[in-house]
């Protein structure tokens, strides 16, 4: 393979670099996932999703990771972390950063993807090119859909400037009294249920909501002058502190989420490139912020938006539909009895999560040989039928159904707290979790009455219950009926829902209490001549595991590691990590799976799955479950998948040693995700 060394990203780090800042390393994934808003080898709209993907990324960075800076900044918190940044360093990096990349954005979107969808076909349209009948559309639908909805709020000696809610587009209005020429300032918020691209009825031609909305501001102001009106956007810090101490934790999530909504601190502002200069100092002083906080944005603001564009009915602009197979073990009415004769992997979304994982769910939930059922549930959003409805028929039948439902799952702490609610009412045993850690383990059981007695089923996954994540998320899950992996699920979530202290485990390896000490155990004993180690992940930033992953490689092991977003492993340096090379496989599924292999003999070594990645929170602060893969088919497939993700030279990108990305060219053409899916049906799958 060759690498394509003009293809980069990134910023080269001084000689002697250890670790790799957080931060910057997530900055440079995004940027990975902005290349591919520029590859006119995609379908276009597949281009587009990339783009809105990259803006909402985006958001989510500032409303967590710049917000947590920002605060220890502020406090005076001048302890710098392992880089050798301290939180207003990596500001300043930040912000220089993030720059250069919505510049980049904004010339992507406007130079690139409109030309490339007006000849295609789909138009942003501005109100200058509204033709009379364009105008009366528009006039309809603001009269119907949208004028109703907004609130022109004044700012002035009697109404002091509104609270501007988090990531909501506003309008900042200038208006003139006729009579006594006084200017005022005024807000008008754009709610949020509106769409950010009205459609002017042909389904091909688009207005941003907040041209629709400024062209009739005379609506919302009568009788006055219509001076100035620039749009403008708001982050705020959006992540949760949860009291450990809170004696009811669903009570303490909630006024932690109603605390969030209104006063969460502002972090970002965005601006158009039109923006006056006096509206912009207005806007600084009463959100507090200063000229760094400030992006300003070339082309609409909240790019997000252009996602509704990929549901349009333009299959020739997007990736062909690939039909996601069945299992033999799933084909049939009976899993369990399938399930008895061996363990079964499946990979998603090349194998359907629906006709596995769901319909093991749902079969337990009728089976009237079922008896229980328990299962953890990290982000519940999706369709209200499948694994909730399953588990709420489940209870209402009379079956025992535990449910671990974790409250604090960043940005779905609202949903989760509806089907929490939704599930106790059918009479479902619903735990919250344990106090001061996340429950961010996969796992299932299932236990039914046989003939010879009761016998425990269970899924131990990479993914979240979630059937929407599941159609675009790349994970896997093994089902077992195992005795002792089912004795072991069993006592995990006694431990989750009761009073217990989880013995030593032999097919799991649980967090916090046995993870870090169990793969450095592993990474050590690889840690010699002929030794092999390759892993696959989310995210490696655990400093401790980079420190065994060095050692390692001077040892004279070979390592590969496949991260797809967050690395702070320098790979190649020569003395520290000669023998490690990192890729990033970024493409039209999310790689979520996390899979650790450990010896250089596939027939002898161990592979282990779960929902952990190599970072501080889930070693050290979470529950997390990794299962150890025995099944011989079941581990030649993890082989497979592995081999394909290093063979990959059409969506892979390696990490060089001076911390910059960079990708391949592609020589033999191996593209992951369409060689997975044609694995998949050469795996005895109807």
């Amino acid at each position: 393979m060759v690498v394509q060394h003009c293809a980069s990203v990134g910023n080269p780090v001084e000689p002697g670099t250890r670790y790799l800042n957080r931060e910057m390393s997530w900055l440079d994934f995004n940027a990975r996932v902005l290349q591919l808003a520029e590859d006119p080898e995609l379908p276009l709209l597949e281009r587009v999703r990339f783009l809105a993907i990259f803006s909402s990324n985006l958001d989510e960075f500032f409303q967590v990771r710049v917000a947590a800076l920002k605060e220890r900044a502020q406090a005076g918190v001048r302890t710098r972390g392992r880089d050798g940044l301290d939180a207003a360093g990596q500001l300043r990096a930040i912000r220089a950063r993030v720059r250069e990349l919505i510049e980049r954005q904004g010339s992507i979107f406007a130079k690139e993807l409109v030309p490339a969808l007006a000849e295609a076909g789909i138009r942003f349209i501005s109100v200058q090119e509204l033709t009379p009948a364009d105008r009366d559309r528009l006039d309809e639908v603001f009269d119907a859909r949208i004028f109703p909805v907004l609130t022109p709020l004044a700012v002035d000696p009697a109404h002091p400037f509104p609270y501007i809610s988090n990531l909501s587009l506003n309008l900042a209005v200038v208006v003139r009294d006729p009579e006594s020429g006084e200017q005022r300032f005024a807000r008008v918020k754009v709610p949020p249920m509106l769409p950010r691209f009205v459609d002017l009825g042909d389904g091909d031609r688009f207005v941003g909501v907040e041209e629709v909305i400024a062209a009739r501001l005379d609506r919302l102001f009568p009788g006055m002058q219509i001076v100035r009106c620039h749009p403008f956007r708001v982050t705020r810090n959006a992540d949760v502190s949860l009291d450990d101490d809170a004696e009811d934790l669903l009570q303490a999530m909630q006024e932690v989420l109603a605390q969030r909504t209104k006063f969460g601190v502002e972090v970002r502002l965005e601006v158009d490139t039109e923006m006056d200069p006096g509206i912009l100092e207005l806007l600084e002083r009463e959100l507090e912020l200063d000229d760094s906080e400030v992006d300003v944005i070339e082309g609409p603001l909240d790019l997000a938006g252009v996602m509704a564009l990929t549901a349009l009915d333009r299959p020739d602009l997007l990736h062909p539909n690939r039909s996601s197979y069945t299992p033999i073990a799933f084909a049939g009415d009976d899993p369990f009895a399938a399930l008895r004769q061996r363990d079964v992997l499946v990979h998603h979304p090349y194998e359907s999560f629906s006709r596995t994982v769901e319909a093991f769910i749902a079969a337990a939930a009728r089976d009237p040989q079922g008896m229980a059922i328990k299962q953890t549930l990290y982000r519940t959003g999706g369709d209200e039928e499948g694994i909730v409805s399953a588990l709420a028929d489940a209870a209402r039948a009379g079956k025992q159904v535990a449910a671990v439902v974790e409250l604090k799952a960043r940005f779905d702490e609202n949903t989760n707290i509806e089907r929490a609610h939704l599930l106790e009412e059918a009479g479902v045993h619903v735990v919250y979790g344990l106090v001061g850690l996340k429950t961010h383990a996969k796992v299932a059981l299932v236990v039914r009455n046989e003939p010879d007695g009761l016998r425990r089923y269970c899924h131990v996954g990479t993914g979240n219950y979630n059937p929407k994540t599941a159609r675009t998320y790349e994970d896997l899950g093994l089902f077992s009926a195992d005795p002792a992996l089912g004795a072991e699920v069993a006592e995990l979530f006694n431990h989750l829902t009761g009073y217990s202290r989880p013995r030593g485990f032999r097919s799991l390896v649980i967090a916090p209490s046995d993870l870090r000490q169990a793969l450095s155990d592993r990474i050590h004993a690889e840690a010699h001549p002929g030794g092999r180690i390759i892993l696959k992940m989310n995210s490696l930033i655990d400093a401790e595991m980079i420190d065994a992953l060095y050692a390692a490689s001077q040892a004279g092991c070979e390592i590969d590691l496949i991260v797809r977003g967050i690395c702070g492993l320098v790979p190649g340096v020569a003395g520290l990590s000669d023998r490690i090379r990192v890729r990033s496989l970024i493409g039209r599924y999310l790689e979520h799976s996390r899979i650790y292999r450990f010896g250089a003999d596939v027939a002898n070594a161990e592979f282990l799955i779960g929902s952990a990645d190599l970072m501080p929170r889930n070693l050290d602060r979470r529950v997390e479950a990794l299962v150890a893969v025995n099944d011989p088919d079941a581990r030649e497939r993890l082989d497979e998948i592995l081999t394909v993700n290093l063979a990959d030279d059409v969506l892979a990108w390696e990490l060089r040693s001076d911390s910059t990305w960079a990708k391949f060219v592609p020589s033999r053409f191996v593209e992951t995700h369409l060689r997975l899916h044609d694995l998949a049906a050469a795996h005895n799958i109807v």
